[in-house]
């Protein structure tokens, strides 16, 4: 853990409020028919290595299927930051949890008019989880509760926010909302 988020847990402990930002820079470029290859870091509370990861999609979209889709990942992260907060905070309230599994049902509705690009809007988010854990459901539903305020992914769709979108002209980005 690192020395900013320990002296986070020791504030909150002793009744103070810290807050901390959680940053990453992501950069993108669109290589081959579909493929997209992304580089990114976390850059704050801590700064994490470089990560690299690619995208593509099946025939039907274009692609060649050297990589999962763009969505797998989106899928992915929900899943696996909603676990990482309930093992972090079981220990914080002292709940006990042995093994953690979460199986996810995300779908969304494509519309497509005449030859319009798609429409897409999201139809059902489910997540059944699992918990290893001899605690009473009253325990086990406080946890859930924690760890769904605490994953960012689940915040971000609890809480939309605008997306904000530039364009290079120029070699100036400009407002293209």
């Amino acid at each position: 853990m690192s020395e900013e988020l320990k002296k986070t847990e020791t504030m909150a402990e002793d009744g103070k409020v810290k807050t901390f930002n959680v940053v990453f820079n992501v950069e993108g470029k669109a290589v081959g028919k579909m493929r997209n290859e992304i580089t990114g870091q976390m850059i704050s509370p801590v700064v994490d290595e470089v990560f690299e990861m690619a995208t593509d999609e099946g025939a039907a979209h274009g692609g060649d299927m050297t990589a999962p889709p763009p969505l797998a990942y989106f899928c992915t992260g929900f899943v696996a930051c909603l676990m990482t907060q309930i093992r972090a905070f079981a220990k914080r309230l002292r709940v006990e949890v042995g093994e953690v599994k979460v199986k996810a049902h995300i779908e969304w509705e494509a519309r497509v008019e005449g030859r319009d690009p798609y429409t897409s809007r999201p139809v059902a988010f489910r997540l059944d989880v699992d918990l290893d854990s001899d605690a009473p459901f009253e325990d086990q539903k406080r946890l859930l509760d924690a760890a769904q305020k605490g994953c960012f992914v689940e915040a971000t769709l609890a809480n939309p926010i605008p997306v904000n979108h530039t364009l290079l002209i120029d070699g100036e980005y400009r407002d293209a909302d």
